[in-house]
């Protein structure tokens, strides 16, 4: 035991949360097996069990079984609670549940907290855990009451406001998850306009990210908000925009289920519509959205709003040979070359996950396959329906997406290599043809 709380000591930041997912993931699926957990008359196997847990965890929404359908209610708070721990990251949970219980928080978790949140320093760490636990619970506890006023016109009040807690908590964390039953999701509700403008609210919210949103706080002015505040507000609003109008120009859906599946393609995985009844066309908007995905330090995946802004800026200023800049401020090499290597690296699990897939899954499409895989790793949940019907390998390939695509292909690479010592040793320069 202590060779044991050794080695977890020992193990950088990085290593022991993707550790701490791995593990939710496992007791998740262990608790989903219990008889507590499944509904009598129906068989939940370990790969299912596996797969809804690695969903919920990842905050994706992918589901080989349905939650309302196979699992009790016990089965199904536990499904909310894993969307909870992996909208929040395992750190900051366990940080909160060191502070709840009053006592001090260490080096080593502000340390792990640091790096969940993808922010420059661990100073405030305690004081920012504290403010996104209670922004976390005033969203969603809007989202629920807002919600509950529709369910309750349809369900009894325990199951309308069990249905509400739950896709409150779904929505926020930018994970698909319904229990409304029959694999349905939000279809039935494509014409409510107050349940659609609530699950937008919550999902945009719960993808820009806990200091974006405490910066739109503080700040209260656009102009006075830091640089990374201002370009996931404009990127958020400029992919909103452009996926609401190319939706509805592919798709025979109404306004309000364009811009719904706008704002869900970027990793909530709500749909209002049969995503395997739309057109190639649309289901290809989709997979760029789903790619890009949510913000830095949010509840979503994908490669991050940041890094496309920044992609696209780098296209820009070496087309016209001028320094990386954006809103009178210079964007730094290092972010540049992250963003390049993220963006590569994503490409690469997308393709060989997808080849992968092909493989395992012959009787499917590639547009069909490709979606999935890309659903998967930016942890969003839409799917074309084949989920259900893949292989335990198939659906085994896609679970390692969506762990991949949660915890980010940079991160886990940068995590498990090896780091060799640095010379003080410069090579010479040569120029490579390129283009």
């Amino acid at each position: 035991m202590k060779r044991i709380i050794e080695f977890i000591k020992n193990q950088p930041p990085a290593r022991l949360i993707a550790l701490g997912f791995a593990a939710v993931i496992l007791l998740g699926a262990l608790v989903l097996l219990l008889p507590i957990s499944v509904r009598s008359g129906v068989q939940v196997t370990f790969v299912d069990a596996l797969f809804t847990s690695t969903s919920a965890v990842c905050v994706t929404g992918l589901i080989a079984i349905d939650t309302a359908d196979h699992f009790t209610p016990f089965g199904q708070g536990v499904v909310a609670a894993l969307i909870q721990i992996g909208g929040l990251g395992v750190t900051s949970v366990g940080v909160g549940l060191i502070i709840a219980a009053g006592k001090r928080v260490s080096i080593k978790s502000r340390l792990l907290v640091k790096e969940a949140l993808n922010i420059d320093s661990y100073r405030g760490i305690v004081k920012l855990i504290k403010a996104v636990l209670l922004m976390t619970l005033c969203f969603e506890a809007a989202g629920a009451i807002l919600s509950f006023l529709v369910f309750i016109q349809d369900y009894p009040l325990p199951h309308a406001l069990g249905i509400s807690i739950f896709h409150s908590i779904a929505a926020f964390n930018n994970s698909g998850f319904d229990i409304l039953g029959g694999l349905r999701n939000l279809i039935p509700y494509q014409n409510n306009v107050l349940l659609n403008m609530t699950t937008c609210f919550l999902i945009i919210f719960g993808g820009l990210g806990f200091l974006v949103i405490l910066d739109i706080l503080k700040q209260r002015s656009f102009r006075k908000l830091a640089l990374h505040s201002k370009v996931v507000i404009t990127t958020t609003i400029g992919l909103l925009l452009v996926g609401t109008l190319l939706l509805k120009a592919t798709e025979n859906i109404s306004w309000m289920g364009a811009f719904f599946h706008s704002v869900s393609a970027r990793t909530a995985g709500f749909s209002t519509y049969p995503i395997g009844e739309f057109t190639q066309a649309g289901l290809f908007v989709l997979c760029v959205l789903m790619f890009i995905g949510a913000s830095p330090g949010s509840t979503g995946g994908g490669i991050k709003t940041s890094t496309f802004f920044i992609l696209l800026q780098m296209t820009k200023n070496v087309c016209t040979q001028k320094e990386p800049h954006a809103f009178r401020r210079s964007i730094s090499r290092q972010n540049i070359s992250k963003a390049c290597v993220i963006t590569i690296l994503s490409i690469m699990v997308v393709c060989v996950a997808t080849f992968l897939m092909c493989v395992l899954e012959k009787d499917c499409t590639l547009m069909q396959l490709l979606f999935e895989v890309i659903s998967a790793f930016g942890t969003v949940g839409l799917s074309t329906g084949i989920t259900p019907d893949l292989s335990d390998a198939g659906k085994l390939v896609i679970i390692l997406v969506m762990y991949t695509g949660r915890l980010g292909a940079f991160t886990l690479l940068s995590t498990w290599a090896g780091h060799t010592e640095t010379k003080n040793a410069r090579y010479s320069e040569e120029t490579v043809a390129i283009g």
